[in-house]
């Protein structure tokens, strides 16, 4: 809550790359209504390829990892769970599916906190409670070394730290102290440095943040995955909350870093909305969609196999004719022969913008 009482204390003058983002998210959220007009169908296939790479992402960050063909199984199946992974990927896509169907309608509160907490986390003990011991960030390092990150809240002061933050975070938004997306960053990095659960905190700040953009008005969220741009950037991510963190307990510390890192993610998931939607006024059905942007997306090398997996419900026959054409094109091209070959992208997924990240 040290952020948002810096704001509620003496907003300060924004910084000119706060100004910058606020401005590209200004004019995306006027296209926004345009944008999500067109073809429900293809959007649809935008829906739940999201659900897939945020789901993924933002569990691997925290090193939860699944089977690759069980993913579409996991998210849009009912099977019986294998272990403690797939219950918590599962609870991941219940949790956003909760944020996508309610939007703004679902309250910021205490509640909601610790129900996104709960679902992310499954069935294990201390679902949706408030940590029970003070619990640090620790920082190993490859050859067994290790070091405090940041000491985080007491766990005893963190009920009425979590209360306050939400208070704060109300009455930024009816006093209008800031612009509500700056709002949304601070109350971020405030969750963050409360750290209110024993584990998951990542997990749930990231929902968290996701919840803000919809009461702030900005739903690329739906259509495209935050989590999976902020994992293409995680080591400035960890960075940029180290800064942010310094002298938090006292209140002087500088939150800008970490919370135009934030606005930068928006604003490229933003651009990234933009430019598929832009790509839907072919005549291509939804499938070639799907598969374009999985190609878009995937990171290094990819096989059919991988393809398929991200995919649900296009056949392989068609995804080998979609390769074809997108080699003869000069976008991708081809590593080796047989079925388990190899492919690369030939061009970047997306155009450079004016700005690198924060």
């Amino acid at each position: 809550m040290m952020t948002l009482r810096q704001l509620a204390a003496e907003p300060s003058t924004l910084p000119m790359q706060t100004t910058w983002y606020l401005t590209d998210l200004a004019e995306a959220r006027g296209k926004q209504e345009l944008f999500t007009r067109q073809s429900p169908q293809k959007l649809k296939v935008l829906r739940e390829h999201a659900l897939i790479e945020s789901t993924v992402s933002s569990n691997r960050m925290e090193g939860v990892e699944v089977d690759q063909s069980r993913i579409t199984t996991l998210l849009f199946g009912k099977s019986a769970l294998r272990d403690r992974d797939e219950e918590e990927v599962r609870g991941y896509r219940d949790a956003l599916k909760l944020i996508h169907e309610n939007g703004a309608k679902l309250a910021i509160s205490e509640a909601t906190i610790t129900r996104l907490h709960k679902l992310s986390r499954g069935d294990i003990w201390d679902a949706g409670a408030y940590k029970e011991k003070d619990v640090d960030i620790i920082q190993t390092y490859p050859d067994g070394r290790s070091r405090v990150r940041f000491k985080t809240l007491p766990a005893k002061e963190t009920p009425a730290a979590m209360a306050e933050m939400i208070e704060l975070w109300q009455r930024g938004l009816s006093e209008k102290w800031v612009h509500p997306l700056v709002l949304a960053a601070a109350l971020n990095l405030d969750f963050l440095c409360i750290h209110p659960f024993r584990d998951g905190n990542g997990r749930t700040s990231r929902l968290l943040f996701l919840l803000a953009c919809h009461h702030c008005g900005i739903e690329a969220g739906r259509y495209i995955s935050l989590e999976r741009i902020i994992e293409d950037n995680k080591e400035r991510y960890y960075e940029v909350l180290e800064q942010s963190s310094r002298r938090w307990h006292e209140g002087k510390h500088d939150p800008w870093p970490a919370m135009n890192f934030l606005l930068y993610i928006l604003t490229r998931g933003c651009k990234e909305f933009e430019e598929r939607v832009g790509r839907m006024t072919s005549p291509r059905g939804a499938k070639t969609e799907m598969v374009e942007h999985a190609i878009e997306t995937v990171s290094g090398l990819f096989g059919i196999a991988d393809v398929e997996r991200l995919c649900p419900g296009v056949s392989r026959d068609m995804i080998r004719l979609l390769l074809r054409e997108l080699k003869a094109a000069g976008r991708i091209e081809c590593l080796g022969r047989g079925p388990g070959a190899k492919w690369r992208k030939r061009v970047l997924p997306l155009k450079e913008g004016r700005r690198e990240g924060s």
